[in-house]
């Protein structure tokens, strides 16, 4: 029995370095499903790509983009790029020399994070979990990133179901409106169950409450 075709995937790959750019798309090129649509040597480039493939309606899905740029960095293009494009997902490469960055780069809310020494299998696996609206996160950036937020909460412990399913929901990046859709209550209701969950866990932030969860392995549980 023939096995059906894996779900095409349109990516865009944004950094300064040729080589760099050469590389994950030899990657990309031995995925099944994988479709490079575009290139791009900087932020204000990669603007200017993705409208003209946004004319043409080949947006990508997903954006692999480097946190170092000049001119326009990571960070900044893709909040640009998810508030004009709302279905691209912004993948960012960086490395722990970049330290204050990175926790910058988490607290921008973009779709995930990558170490730039990560292996074949991992960038598949991130830029699959992009694409379905999963927040990724490389597993070493978890553990350097979460050391500080889960001090002075009740830990997971102390959370109700709801509001495990709440915070299991918002580690795979989920917008209130969207949690609400998923476990039929209001957009009021799920926008309670987050401050709640925050206050509980002792988090400021989304992306926070998500390192926690990833750290405590909530999201290996099945929504």
């Amino acid at each position: 029995m023939t096995e059906p075709a894996p779900e095409q995937i349109r990516l865009m790959l944004v950094d300064d370095h040729a080589v760099v750019r050469a590389g994950l798309r030899s990657y990309a090129d031995a995925v099944p499903g994988f479709v490079v649509v575009g290139e791009a040597v900087d932020g204000t480039d990669a603007l200017e790509r993705l409208a003209e493939l946004a004319r043409r309606g080949r947006l990508p899905e997903v954006v692999l983009m480097d946190l170092v740029l000049p001119g326009i960095d990571g960070i900044q293009a893709g909040s640009v790029i998810t508030a004009r494009y709302p279905t691209v997902k912004i993948l960012i490469m960086t490395s722990f020399s970049e330290s204050g960055n990175v926790r910058r780069a988490v607290d921008a809310g973009l779709s995930g994070y990558l170490l730039k020494d990560a292996g074949s299998d991992e960038i598949v696996a991130a830029v699959r979990a992009a694409a379905r609206g999963e927040l990724y996160l490389d597993s070493a950036i978890t553990r350097c990133l979460t050391g500080p937020v889960d001090r002075g909460g009740a830990g997971l412990d102390g959370l109700t179901p709801r509001e495990r399913e709440v915070l299991l929901h918002l580690a795979k990046g989920l917008s209130n409106i969207q949690i609400a859709n998923r476990l039929q209550i209001s957009e009021r209701t799920a926008r309670t169950h987050v401050s709640n969950l925050f206050a509980k866990l002792g988090v400021a932030s989304r992306t926070q409450a998500a390192l926690l969860a990833v750290r405590e392995g909530l999201t290996s549980e099945r929504a």
